[in-house]
């Protein structure tokens, strides 16, 4: 009998969908059925998808199928065994159409080439897929040509602020220091963003090999990855690959037979926000409260313990070896002249293809939302989207033009930031939006510096008393007030960049903040305080339906005779709404 190949998602967002059952559905059945090999691998990206099966080795050729239930994945498996499998879950194909070919065709895989492809627990996976060779032909290079080489590929930090890699490696490699460290930034904390785990529970060899790569090239013999603890499957998926690199002899004392020792960690993080911030980050890895420092000196120069480090972010370490193997020309084909490469972004909110892509620089956030990301969830319009995270801000439709290069980007007011893209639909109260970020930038605020401890507290407390219909005109000047002293007296990039998400949709929404102060109004109807519920005399039939779903009892009238709500008791819950099945309530 031909051999089948079957391989189960098991990301977090498989696990989540249900993919262990999946699973363990086919674990059972492989015990008494003959030529089945099973497998597990992380998240191809199509989140919205899970769980995902694949299916190889038939006539029907690969084939991977999206929302599997476990009841009936059997009977799925015996169709493709016998070639009769229909097209009807078939989301990705290579010999029949399948229903999101279209949403990989837009995509340029570096970082992402072997998530949801080879088995993240597998060491074998990895080599099989090239993996380690790179290290293996940096090791018979200089170490100054290999600075060269991620200088001349013009590859940029891709944790947001898009500093020059090279540059960085050069600092890093030139300072002086008999020990130097490198470190692995995972510590993800944007609303929304998921790059980091996904990339890390797909593939951490590649992110490994990167850092080994690139500790030879600065010289460094001990690095760490910090990551936060939340991420308790990338964490495990890391452990195991670093033990088993160091038994392939990639990772510990003279690897591969060179003079070269590199000991690589993990530090788990607690949660902080505050140590995606470099300083505060290596605060933390010393065993102290992770609050920001100042600068200089930087890293470079005096980092982890007074030595010289290199910090760098998943995605930027998980490029590394994909430059060394293929030289820097072929990277620099791809994207922009200033932004070269691929950007890996994690696609939320009202977005019907949510998960994780990889895009070339330079294409446009049209493209990306309606053809990689297959447009809206919802009928209702594109309104924005927010990208950057807590640092970033929000792109109206009028720039959905807009090229996702760093300086493109930056010109709008948002930022690249390490590629969260939560996209917003006309149901949006933008005014709501950056209430939602100033309260998250004051709660993760360390309070070290006045203006982003308290500047930020001021600036919630304006635009909660907005969203309560309490706002007045002279607000927005505080707002914008308030914007400009954070930025300008906060020490890290927490503070600095914490008034974005505000000053962008001021810029490009004042009209809803308006609505909102002047005449008390959500137009996007979100804002509790300010919708008014009121009953339709001519349409309501006195079915007493909405008086007995509401919670206050402010609901009066006769059966079958038209009902009041009485204005000062509704607590705008939207209950009786909800509950009417005849329009006889209006929403405003």
């Amino acid at each position: 009998m031909k051999q089948i190949s079957v391989k189960v998602g098991l990301a977090s967002c498989g696990v989540a969908a249900g993919a262990m059952e999946v699973y363990n559905a086919i674990k059972e059945y492989k015990e008494h059925a003959e030529g089945l090999d099973l497998k597990q691998t992380a998240c191809i990206g199509m989140c919205f998808e899970e769980p995902i099966v694949e299916l190889d080795g038939g006539a029907q050729g690969k084939l991977s199928l999206g929302k599997v239930d476990p009841a009936g994945i059997i009977d799925i498996i015996e169709a493709y065994r016998r070639g009769e499998l229909t097209q009807a879950n078939v989301i990705l194909a290579d010999e029949i159409e399948g229903s999101r070919n279209s949403l990989l065709e837009g995509q340029t895989r570096i970082v992402l080439r072997n998530c949801g492809v080879i088995d993240p627990k597998s060491i074998d996976d990895y080599i099989a897929k090239g993996g380690y060779l790179a290290l293996q032909k940096a090791l018979s290079m200089k170490p100054e040509d290999i600075v060269n080489v991620i200088t001349e590929s013009g590859l940029r930090g891709r944790g947001g602020a898009g500093f020059t890699t090279g540059k960085k490696w050069s600092l890093a490699a030139e300072a002086e220091g008999k020990k130097k460290y490198v470190v692995c930034n995972a510590d993800e904390g944007d609303p929304g963003a998921f790059m980091d785990r996904s990339t890390l529970e797909g593939d951490p060899h590649n992110v490994i090999e990167g850092m080994i790569i690139g500790a030879y090239a600065m010289g460094a013999d001990e690095g760490y990855i910090y990551c936060r603890a939340e991420y308790p499957m990338a964490i495990n998926h890391l452990k195991l690959a670093i033990a088993r690199a160091e038994e392939r002899g990639f990772l510990g004392h003279k690897i591969l037979g060179t003079d070269f020792n590199f000991e690589l960690h993990i530090k788990e993080g607690a949660g902080a926000f505050v140590c995606g911030e470099e300083t505060a980050l290596m605060q933390s890895i010393e065993g102290k409260r992770g609050m920001p420092t100042i600068r200089p000196p930087y890293p470079a120069r005096c980092g982890l313990w007074g030595c010289p480090t290199n910090i760098n972010n998943v995605e930027t370490w998980a490029n590394i070896s994909w430059i060394i193997n293929h030289g820097a020309q072929e990277f620099r084909k791809i994207g922009t002249d200033k932004s070269p490469g691929t950007k890996v972004f994690a696609l939320a909110g009202k977005i019907a293809g949510s998960g994780l892509i990889e895009v070339p620089m330079g294409i446009t956030l049209r493209d990306i939302i309606y053809n990689v990301g297959g447009g809206m969830k919802t009928e209702k319009p594109f309104k924005a989207v927010q990208m950057g995270g807590p640092s970033g801000g929000c792109i109206p439709a009028s720039l959905l033009d807009t090229t996702v290069d760093y300086d493109s980007i930056n010109a709008t007011g948002a930022i690249m930031g390490s590629g969260g893209m939560v996209v917003m639909d006309e149901g949006t109260c933008m005014v709501d939006v950056a209430r939602f970020f100033l309260n998250f930038t004051q709660n993760e605020s360390c309070g070290k510096c006045t203006f982003c401890r308290i500047g930020t507290k001021r600036m919630l407390e304006i635009l909660t008393r907005i969203t309560e219909g309490k706002g007045e005109p002279e607000d927005i000047e505080r707002l914008e007030e308030l914007a400009s002293n954070i930025i300008k007296g906060s020490l890290c990039g927490l503070g600095q960049t914490a008034p974005n998400p505000v000053l962008t949709t001021l810029r490009y929404f004042k009209d809803e903040y308006l609505a909102h102060i002047e005449e008390k109004r959500c137009p996007a109807g979100v804002c509790t305080a300010l919708i008014r519920y009121e009953i339709i005399e001519d349409k309501c039939i006195g079915c007493t339906a909405c008086a007995r779903k509401c919670p206050v009892s402010c609901i009066s009238g006769a059966v079958k005779q038209p009902h009041f709500i009485d204005q000062e008791k509704c607590i705008h819950c939207g209950a009786c709404y909800k509950a009417c099945k005849f329009n006889a309530i209006r929403k405003g």
